[in-house]
């Protein structure tokens, strides 16, 4: 077991703290909470540390270590697209604190991953992903055995997350005291609860029935770290207990091949089981095993051996929003340039599928609209 020789000092240091602020400030420089930090950038870097630190209770020599630190409240958001979520989100102040985490524990973490674990990474991603399946399918496609495809899907994953066995897991590589306190801290918000009954959707959930020992909140950095590090546990036992050669996983969308149907029946009870029993987890019944001839839907994409295709509730999202812009371009209530700018990204999207029908369509569309436009003018 791999443990980690990294230092609470290392992570609230005031240049870690720094490095932290800029990264925390990508993308939402311009807010408000984000300007009034900046404006006072050393001194509010300065509280941090202090805050930070651990101190004997009361400043008496030999009494028990605290911290004055404590996790702001989150604003909860509903989202309902691609599915109804909450999204959870954190103080400016809050999220340089979970980026100095990051910046430190992830690459160390990010070393004890398996190769084809995408979800989060440097170099990996959706794309890569899916080009890994396709490859295999590709391969296993000229096999003279009949191979299947597993496709795991655990219910309300983030919701679900055990506090207990995840800090079980940190605490496996962890040994910095002042560390663990710091991420139980993180973990166990005391104000917002994240964790989800079983078989409850999100949705439909009152305030009051939701969990304070388990889930983890959507949107947050550490989130996605943590996320990998739980599921890192199912990579090892696939890999290391059952031997698994295909076997890929983007945070909790995971596939596995295998040339023999009712070897992956066993196989499926055994992940079941170590889900269960180890992580407190289930999956759910999106859960299937398929031929491997038939389209397999994952990250967003129904892959083939030859072909990668957007899945159509995908298709449908795009096609709606860039109605949506191109009405907002008519009635002038947006630029060119906007419009220019949204229709460019979708059209780089559509570069990492076969779409070549789906991209004609839109560029005719688009082209007859602008072209028409330019006439009346």
């Amino acid at each position: 077991m791999k443990t980690f020789k990294i230092t609470h000092g290392e992570i609230i240091d005031p240049s870690n703290l720094l490095t932290a602020a800029k990264n925390a400030s990508i993308g939402k420089r311009y807010r408000e909470e984000n300007l009034a930090f900046t404006a006072h950038r050393e001194e509010e870097i300065d509280k941090l540390h202090f805050e930070l630190s651990y101190f004997p209770k009361d400043g008496i020599p030999g009494n028990p270590l605290e911290s004055s630190y404590h996790v702001g409240p989150y604003r909860r958001k509903q989202i309902y697209e691609p599915k109804p979520r909450i999204i959870m989100a954190l103080q400016y102040r809050d999220r340089v604190v979970q980026w100095a985490y990051y910046q430190k524990l992830n690459p160390l973490f990010d070393k004890q991953y398996i190769d084809h674990s995408y979800g989060c990474r440097k170099g990996k991603g959706t794309t890569a992903a899916r080009e890994q399946l396709q490859k295999w399918l590709r391969k296993v496609s000229r096999s003279p055995k009949k191979w299947y495809v597993l496709k795991l899907d655990i219910a309300k994953y983030f919701y679900r997350v055990d506090h207990e066995i995840l800090m079980k897991i940190l605490s496996k590589h962890i040994k910095d005291e002042l560390i663990l306190r710091d991420l139980h801290n993180l973990i166990n918000c005391e104000e917002t609860p994240f964790g989800l009954p079983s078989g409850v959707q999100p949705e439909l959930c009152d305030r009051e029935e939701w969990l304070y020992s388990r889930g983890m909140p959507i949107g947050n950095l550490t989130s996605q770290m943590f996320a990998n590090i739980y599921l890192n546990e199912l990579d090892q036992f696939c890999k290391h207990k059952l031997h698994i050669r295909y076997y890929i996983r983007l945070v909790d969308d995971i596939i596995i091949l295998w040339p023999d149907k009712q070897e992956l029946k066993m196989i499926l009870d055994e992940v079941s089981r170590f889900l269960n029993e180890e992580l407190h987890l289930e999956l759910n019944k999106k859960t299937c095993i398929r031929p491997a001839w038939l389209p397999v839907s994952f990250v967003g994409a129904q892959i083939t051996p030859n072909k990668i295709r957007m899945r159509k509730s995908t298709r449908k999202r795009m096609i709606r929003r860039i109605k949506f812009i191109r009405k907002l371009f008519e009635a002038g209530e947006i630029t060119f340039e906007k419009l220019n700018n949204t229709m460019q990204s979708y059209f780089g999207l559509m570069a990492h599928f076969t779409a070549g029908n789906l991209l004609r369509k839109i560029i005719d569309e688009f082209s007859f609209r602008v072209f028409h436009d330019d006439n009346n003018s």
